[in-house]
């Protein structure tokens, strides 16, 4: 039987970098350039707004919180005081718009990109994953990816596997000591699931038995995926689903951005982005 989502918040542009933080779900919202907080009674609250779009989110180990600056390619903090400041400045590293991003438990920040203009029809372009460690200037730790998005580290803190959308695929690294990436390799393949579905992995979440949630805009479901590839389970959803997370009070809530479309025009137009919800069995591990 089908199971069916419900509805947290609707209304919004297009959402993005859900995050589960101290009993609250955190998300941007592109085009409004908000990053906004919303209970699980749907009680919604505008946490900042930014010049730009805002992307992924994360926060520092003082609480502090990060934020990807997509368009002008930098990496913002907020202070307490709700006072935007610029981290680091990407653009020199990053080839088109930034976009998710995990923070680990030293804050160090690890940070994807586009690669290429995605909009306006491009050929897609292999790009980067960056690092910004705290106090430090951001360095390059991966290339050759298509499309990094979304990404996660393990509870161990040793592992870190990026969803690479337009390959199809969830690619694992060793995390070092110095938070640098070593060993690359294939953690799923989703292009071999089965027959004829062809999921692209945009925002990712891990759970306590080593499972990814995956959302896939490309087939109007999240997917949960074991390494190697086996499929473990499926929600399917009426609209595009461009990102998720674990969380709510014991961690088994799967919390799902969705959206009929991303073009801009049709999102401020539509305003057809919502945060939906459905209770699963293994509840959140790992970060974000």
């Amino acid at each position: 039987m089908t199971r069916k989502t419900e509805t947290l918040v609707q209304g919004l542009t297009f959402t993005e970098g859900p995050r589960w933080h101290h009993d609250k779900l955190y998300f941007s919202d592109f085009y409004t350039h908000k990053v906004l907080a919303v209970d699980l009674k749907g009680n919604m609250e505008i946490i900042t707004e930014t010049p730009y779009q805002p992307s992924g989110l994360g926060w520092l180990p003082d609480g502090t919180l990060l934020i990807v600056s997509m368009n002008d390619r930098k990496l913002m903090q907020l202070s307490t005081d709700k006072e935007l400041s610029e981290v680091a400045d990407l653009s020199k590293l990053a080839s088109y718009h930034c976009n998710d991003m995990v923070v680990d438990s030293m804050g160090n920040a690890y940070i994807g990109n586009f690669g290429f203009d995605l909009m306006s029809g491009d050929d897609v372009q292999a790009t980067n994953l960056i690092l910004v460690k705290p106090g430090q200037e951001p360095t390059e730790v991966a290339n050759g990816l298509l499309f990094p998005n979304g990404t996660v580290i393990s509870p161990d803190g040793k592992t870190l596997i990026v969803g690479e959308t337009f390959a199809s695929r969830l690619t694992a690294f060793d995390i070092e000591e110095d938070a640098t990436l070593t060993n690359r390799r294939v953690w799923a393949d989703l292009n071999l699931i089965e027959e004829g579905y062809s999921p692209l992995p945009d925002g990712i979440c891990l759970d306590a038995d080593g499972a990814i949630w995956v959302a896939s805009p490309s087939t109007n479901d999240v997917i949960r995926i074991e390494e190697g590839g086996a499929l473990l389970d499926k929600v399917e959803l009426s609209q595009s689903a461009f990102a998720c997370m674990l969380g709510g009070k014991e961690g088994r809530t799967l919390f799902i951005s969705t959206a009929n479309s991303s073009n801009q025009k049709d999102c401020l137009e539509e305003r057809s982005a919502r945060i939906e919800t459905i209770e699963v069995q293994v509840p959140r591990a790992g970060l974000p």
